[in-house]
C-alpha cells in the first residue's frame, strides 16, 4: 500500500450466479497517471470498475483511495470520494439543454428553494473553457453531435469535482478526428491533475494516451506493464494468451454483378423524421461495401428498409434484378437476404433459446426442422446447433442446450454468424460484427466475413469502427445525415479523408 496511489484495489472478488467475475483481482492506480484496463470480454473490467463506482459491491477484497481504505456502496459514495464514471452509453435526456443534464440530480436552488440555472449554466461554461471541452450550456442534446454529447458526459463528472475518472470504451462511436480531440481532452485533464482509467479494446489508444496497462483475463490479473516499453502484440498476448493477427489477407476483389441495388429511397425514423433522404448505392457480388458513418446519421433506419423492418416512403430495393421493396422479411430471407444485426441481443438471438433452438429461428418452418409436419424436430435442431459450435469454436458450457443469453456477446455473435452464413447468403448484412467484442474474437469475425466475400457473396457491412471499414473493405461509403456523400474505393481513400465526408464534406475528385 502506498501513498502515491490514488486507487488502490486488492483481492477483489465478485460472484454472480455460475461465474465469478473477478476473482480476487489487484489493481494499483497512481496518481495523476493514465492506466489503461484491458482484456477480452468477459475478463471483468467493466465488474471490477462497476465496483469502484458503486454500481456492484465486491463479495471479498479491499478499496483503498488516496491511502485510506473506502466503504463504496453507491456511486454517491463514490462521487463523494471524487471517484466519476464516463459510460460506454450515455446516459443523457436529449430534450434538455447541456447544463440540465449535467446538474440531473444535484440541482442548484436559491435561498428561496427556486431553480437556479444560471448560475449553474456558468459554472459549465468555467470548467468548458478550463478543460478545453468547447460546449455551449444552453445547447440541446438533440442538436449537439454524439462527440459533443460525449463532452457532456466528461462535464458531468467534473462539475461533480472528480478527479479519478473512468472512461468506459469512449471511442466506440467517434469520428477519427473525434478521437484524436478526446485524447487531447484526457491529456488535458491529465495536465490538470486529474487521475484516468481508461477501458478499451483499441490498442492504438493505449499506445497514444497511457502510461501504464493493467491487463485482466478471465477474471485474474495478468499484470500491469509501461506502455512505452511494451508493443501491441505484447498487449495482445498478455490478453489472449497467444499471437493475433488483425491484418485480414485478402485476395485481390473481383467484383461480379450487382446483387443489390438501393434507389433514392427515403425513410423515417421511430419519430417519424426522415432519416435516410433519396440514397442510393450499389453492392457487387464478391465485393465488400462498407457504409461509413458517425452513429445516427441514418445507417439503421437504411438497414432496416433492406431487411424488411420499416417501410419504405419512397424509392425502390433491387435483390437480384427482383424489386423486394414490398415483400416480407421472411421472403426476403427466402430470397437469401441475410442479417448480421447491429443489435445482437434484440434481434439477433432470443436469450431464452437454446443454442439449438437459436440456430433455427429462420427456418424452423422447413421440413428438415419439423416432425409429423407440426412437431418441431428438436434433435435436429440441437444437431444443426452442435456443428455450429465444432465450426465457429462457440464457447457453451452445456453444449446446445446452452441458453443463449447465458453466453458472452462474443459466442452470442458467432452463433448469430454462423445461422446466417449457414443459409448461404446472396446478400450478407452485417452490421457493428466487432463492437464490444474482444480481439480475439474480432479477428476470427473479420476472417468469417472475408471468407463469403471470396466465395463471391455480397456483403454489405456497417461500423462505426473506421480502422475496421478500411481493413475488411473493398469500397467505403461515407454517410451523413441519411445521404451518401461520397464511395471510395479503399485503397485510395484516408482515414481521414473518409472521415471530414461522414462529417459532411464532400469527398475531394
Amino acid at each position: 500500500m502506498n501513498e502515491n496511489y490514488a486507487v488502490e484495489m486488492t483481492g477483489i472478488t465478485k460472484r454472480f450466479p455460475g461465474i465469478v467475475a473477478n476473482d480476487g483481482v489487484n489493481l494499483a492506480v497512481r496518481n495523476n497517471e493514465v492506466l489503461a484496463l484491458l482484456g477480452e470480454n468477459g475478463a471483468g473490467k467493466s465488474t471490477l470498475m462497476s465496483i469502484l463506482f458503486g454500481v456492484y459491491n465486491a463479495d471479498e477484497g479491499v478499496i483503498k483511495i488516496r491511502g485510506k481504505t473506502a466503504a463504496i456502496t453507491n456511486p454517491n459514495d463514490a462521487t463523494v470520494l471524487g471517484v466519476g464514471m464516463v459510460h460506454q452509453h450515455f446516459k443523457l435526456v436529449h430534450n434538455y439543454t447541456v447544463t440540465e443534464n449535467i446538474v440531473l440530480g444535484l440541482e442548484p436552488v436559491t435561498k428561496q428553494g427556486i431553480l437556479d440555472l444560471a448560475s449553474a449554466e456558468k459554472r459549465v461554461a468555467e470548467l468548458s473553457k478550463r478543460y478545453g471541452l468547447d460546449v455551449a450550456p444552453d445547447a440541446k442534446i438533440e442538436d449537439i453531435t454524439v462527440g459533443m454529447q460525449q463532452r457532456v458526459e466528461i462535464l458531468k463528472v467534473l462539475y461533480r469535482n472528480a478527479d479519478i475518472i473512468i472512461f468506459d470504451e469512449p471511442t466506440a462511436v467517434l469520428t477519427p478526428q473525434e478521437i484524436d480531440e478526446l485524447l487531447d481532452i484526457i491529456r488535458g485533464l491529465k495536465a490538470e491533475g486529474k487521475t484516468i482509467i481508461l477501458i478499451t479494446h483499441k490498442l492504438r489508444e493505449i499506445k497514444a494516451v497511457a502510461d501504464r496497462c493493467t491487463v485482466l483475463r478471465r477474471g485474474k490479473t495478468i499484470g500491469t506493464v509501461d506502455v512505452a516499453s511494451a508493443t501491441e502484440s505484447d498487449l495482445v498476448e498478455m490478453m489472449v494468451g497467444r499471437v493475433v493477427d488483425l491484418n485480414i489477407e485478402k485476395k485481390p476483389v473481383k467484383p461480379g454483378p450487382a446483387i443489390l441495388s438501393v434507389q433514392d429511397i427515403t425513410v423515417k425514423n421511430s419519430r417519424g423524421l426522415v432519416a435516410v433522404h433519396n440514397l442510393s448505392l450499389e453492392v457487387h457480388s464478391g465485393e465488400i461495401l462498407g457504409v461509413a458513418g458517425v452513429d445516427g446519421n441514418g445507417q439503421s433506419e437504411l438497414l432496416d428498409a433492406i431487411t424488411g423492418m420499416t417501410v419504405v416512403e419512397s424509392g425502390k430495393i433491387i435483390l437480384n434484378g427482383e424489386d423486394i421493396t414490398p415483400l416480407s422479411i421472411r421472403k426476403r430471407i427466402e430470397r437469401k437476404l441475410l442479417n448480421v444485426p447491429e443489435d445482437r441481443q434484440q434481434h439477433g438471438i432470443v436469450g431464452a433459446f437454446t443454442i439449438g433452438e437459436n440456430a433455427v429461428l429462420k427456418n424452423y418452418y422447413k421440413p428438415a426442422f419439423t416432425a409429423h409436419n407440426f412437431l418441431l424436430n428438436y434433435p435436429v435442431m440441437n444437431k444443426t446447433g452442435e456443428n455450429f459450435i465444432k465450426e465457429y469454436d462457440i464457447r457453451a458450457g452445456k453444449g446446445a442446450l446452452t441458453e443463449a443469453g447465458s453466453m458472452s456477446g462474443g459466442n452470442q455473435q458467432k452463433l448469430i454468424i454462423a445461422r446466417e452464413i449457414s443459409l448461404a447468403p446472396e446478400l450478407l448484412i452485417v452490421a457493428q460484427p466487432t463492437r464490444g467484442l474482444d480481439v480475439g474474437a474480432i479477428e476470427y469475425i473479420r476472417k468469417r466475413i472475408v471468407a463469403e466475400r471470396d466465395k463471391g457473396r455480397a456483403v454489405l457491412l456497417v461500423s462505426f469502427e473506421l480502422d475496421e471499414v478500411m481493413s475488411l473493405c473493398d469500397r467505403i461509403a461515407a454517410i451523413s445525415k441519411g445521404s451518401i456523400v461520397g464511395i471510395k474505393k479503399a485503397g485510395e481513400v484516408t482515414e481521414r479523408e473518409i472521415g471530414a465526408m461522414m462529417a459532411g464534406r464532400p469527398a475531394a475528385a
